[in-house]
């Protein structure tokens, strides 16, 4: 049991670990490729060659990134074969559709054009170029749409049965899956946040060269044209953030429980702005469960259900069960207890074992065959809770708590600083050097002028990343235990290795990724010293 636990969180800590040096690239490539495209239309259409070289400048930028996320991309497909067998055998006919549609087409497409993009200049046609960089930034969107949509899938399974024979999940509805309701808000919401990453990396690498007073002209205009996109993008981002919190209400009411830190719901369910989680709260006891908190009244009612009276379960509502809830079918049904749920589970695992010792069997007869029609039965009737039959206690259904609340409101509290953060760039940005008012000696929207401001957007490009890295934590460890929601947990998903080979890989990751990292911000940083007139193409 020991080596079992000590081999799920090894696993568990690599995989983790990839992720988050992943999505340290992917969402500036989401973001800064549309701004380039946009930057170099404007080139096309003015004939401008100032428009030129701010669209080469941030290229060499975008193309740096990009190399860095594909190699650790490609290292994260590898660990579900490596580390994650059982879960690959499992899903592998449904989760591969996607990724492979990703493959060969997204990617493909993203990664040819990107080379027209790049080596391009002055070899193809304006127009032929430019048609190459939007493909490019529509080619890594549309790979983040299946990537996305596998993502999706594992925390609402539709479209698909499982089929006992062959143990292994089958695809029944391509479309269900691709386009589920949880598919689809996760990639507008991972998109927006790609843009604002995208557009606040762009405003705080054109302050540092407003504080060094060095290409004026370029870091205002990239300001000027990065906070409209940003603030477009971060009032999309707050618009898709109240969708996820409707679809985590409905698919995954634990997870939503664990963001507010919820143990007992409550019809016209508050809010909690700000909070600290007590630590000897648990869902069975009678302690706070909270040590400090500023809430809203019926705040996380409207979110999750934008209904001010409605019921949001907590965490020991989920366990306990007896209350009602709205399914995924539109249906009204009543929550299940922990422990019903469990003893399904087990049913489901068992008929399985007993298919499968007599679905071999070359003389049944006809005996044979209803029974094992009627094993068959048993199995379906049951298999909704048949991850549950892996656990042994509630305990094991509740996700990390505290690292889930606390995330969710870095999460929510930088987005709005962002929000506010890129709308007064917007203002500043456009009135640059232009008088407010008859008294005003044009220096109050003077972005060189304000100090201030030029400083706390260089902090601010930290900031968006944290947020990013905040928004991974709260999709992904609060959905633990799940690999699959309800049908897989991480402890029944792990390949049969020894957990000391897992952690030797997980240190070798890790030296490898930082070196990686530092790699490219050295290159980065450079590019930046030379800045737009010193890149030689």
């Amino acid at each position: 049991m020991l080596l079992t636990q000590g081999l799920v969180m090894a696993s568990r800590l690599q995989f983790g670990l990839t992720a988050l040096y992943h999505w340290l690239f992917v969402p500036l490539t989401l973001g800064l490729g549309f701004l380039i495209a946009i930057m170099e239309t404007k080139y096309v259409i003015s004939k401008d060659e100032f428009w030129k070289k701010t669209t080469q400048f941030w290229s060499r930028i975008f193309a740096i990134n990009f190399a860095c996320g594909v190699a650790t991309g490609i290292i994260l497909e590898f660990e579900f074969g490596t580390n994650w067998s059982n879960y690959s055998w499992f899903v592998g006919d449904i989760f591969g559709a996607p990724l492979a549609i990703e493959g060969i087409f997204a990617f493909f497409m993203e990664s040819t054009f990107f080379a027209v993009m790049y080596f391009g200049w002055g070899k193809v046609s304006k127009g032929f170029h430019l048609t190459s960089t939007w493909l490019t930034a529509c080619g890594a969107a549309i790979s983040a749409l299946w990537i996305l949509a596998a993502n999706a899938w594992m925390q609402y399974p539709a479209g698909m049965q499982f089929n006992p024979a062959t143990a292994r999940s089958e695809m029944v509805n391509f479309w269900a899956v691709a386009f589920s309701p949880v598919a689809l808000n996760k990639f507008s919401h991972s998109i927006t946040f790609g843009f604002v990453l995208g557009s606040i990396v762009v405003i705080g690498i054109s302050s540092w060269y407003l504080l060094r007073n060095r290409d004026q002209k370029f870091a205002r205009k990239s300001i000027k044209y990065a906070s409209v996109f940003g603030l477009i993008a971060c009032i999309l981002l707050c618009t898709s953030g109240h969708k996820s919190a409707v679809t985590v209400s409905r698919y995954q009411p634990m997870k939503l429980a664990a963001m507010e830190g919820l143990y007992n719901g409550q019809k016209g369910t508050p809010l909690v702005g700000v909070g600290i989680i007590n630590p000897a709260k648990t869902w069975n006891n009678s302690e706070q469960p909270y040590l400090f908190d500023i809430s809203i009244p019926k705040g996380l009612s409207i979110l999750a259900t934008c209904n001010a009276n409605s019921f949001v379960p907590g965490i020991s509502d989920i366990i306990n069960g007896g209350y009602e809830y709205i399914a995924p079918d539109g249906s009204t049904k009543v929550a299940v207890p922990f422990a019903e749920k469990v003893k399904s589970g087990r049913i489901a695992i068992k008929a399985l074992e007993v298919y499968n010792q007599i679905k071999d069997q070359t003389e049944r007869g006809a005996n044979g065959q209803k029974f094992l029609d009627e094993t068959k039965k048993v199995f379906d009737e049951n298999f909704e809770n048949f991850g549950y039959g892996y656990m042994k206690n509630p305990e094991e259904s509740i996700p990390p708590v505290a690292a889930t609340f606390y995330s969710f409101r870095v999460m929510v509290c930088l987005a709005a600083y962002f929000l506010l953060f890129l709308f007064i760039s917007l203002l500043m940005s456009h009135k640059d050097g232009q008088a407010w008012d008859i008294k005003d000696d044009g220096k109050r929207w003077n972005l060189e002028k304000n100090k201030w401001f030029l400083v706390i957007a260089i902090i601010s490009v930290p900031l968006a990343y944290i947020c990013g890295e905040c928004g991974w934590v709260v999709a992904e460890i609060g959905r633990q235990p799940w690999t699959i929601q309800n049908l897989l947990p991480v402890n029944a998903a792990v390949s049969g290795v020894s957990a000391s080979n897992v952690y030797t890989t997980f240190i070798i990751f890790l030296v490898l990724f930082t070196t990686l990292l530092i790699a490219e911000l050295r290159i980065i940083f450079n590019q930046i010293g030379k800045g737009p007139d010193g890149i030689k193409w």
